[in-house]
C-alpha cells in the first residue's frame, strides 16, 4: 500500500483544507466574513447578472441542491438579491447588489494574497505549472463528479 502523500486524493484533500484555512483568514484579517464558495458564487452572480441557481452551480461546481444554502448567506448579508424572472414568472434570477459590489472591489486584495499565500512554497513557475497540471487534471476528472462545471447553457 502506498503512503498517504503518494496518493492525489490525500494530498488534494490536504490541499483543499490549506487553502480554506489561508482563505478564511485573509479574507478575516481584511474585516469580511465570506467563505470561498460565497465569493465564488457573488462573483459569478455579478458577472453573470440575471442567473438563476440551477446555472449558479453548474459555473462553480457546486451541488444543486446546496447552492440554496450559499445564496441564501449572500442575501441575508445584503451581497444578492432573488428576483422574480423578467422571463418566467415561476422563476427567481439571481444579482449582485450593491454592497456585494463593493465587497467584491474591497475584498479582492485580500483574496489575491491567499491565493499567493497558497503557493509561497513554490517559484512562479512551478506555481503556474501546478495550476496547468490541476486544470488538466480536474478537466479529465470533472464528469465523474457529483457537482461537475458546467458551462452556461445558450
Amino acid at each position: 500500500m502506498k503512503d498517504n502523500n503518494d496518493m492525489p486524493g490525500h494530498l488534494a484533500r490536504r490541499f483543499q483544507q490549506i487553502a480554506v484555512a489561508v482563505f478564511l483568514a485573509e479574507v478575516e484579517d481584511a474585516g469580511f466574513d465570506l467563505t470561498p464558495v460565497q465569493y465564488a458564487a457573488l462573483a459569478t452572480i455579478k458577472a453573470n447578472p440575471g442567473l438563476d441557481q440551477v446555472t449558479l452551480a453548474g459555473l462553480i461546481a457546486y451541488d444543486r441542491t446546496t447552492i440554496t444554502g450559499v445564496i441564501d448567506r449572500l442575501v441575508q448579508k445584503g451581497l444578492a438579491e432573488r428576483r422574480a424572472s423578467s422571463r418566467d414568472r415561476r422563476a427567481r434570477e439571481l444579482v449582485i447588489t450593491d454592497e456585494g459590489r463593493r465587497t467584491l472591489r474591497k475584498i479582492t486584495p485580500a483574496v489575491e494574497s491567499a491565493q499567493r499565500i497558497m503557493l509561497r512554497g513554490l517559484s512562479a513557475k512551478e506555481g503556474e505549472e501546478l495550476m496547468r497540471l490541476l486544470r488538466k487534471a480536474i478537466a479529465a476528472g470533472n464528469d465523474l463528479s457529483r457537482a461537475p462545471l458546467r458551462d452556461i447553457q445558450a
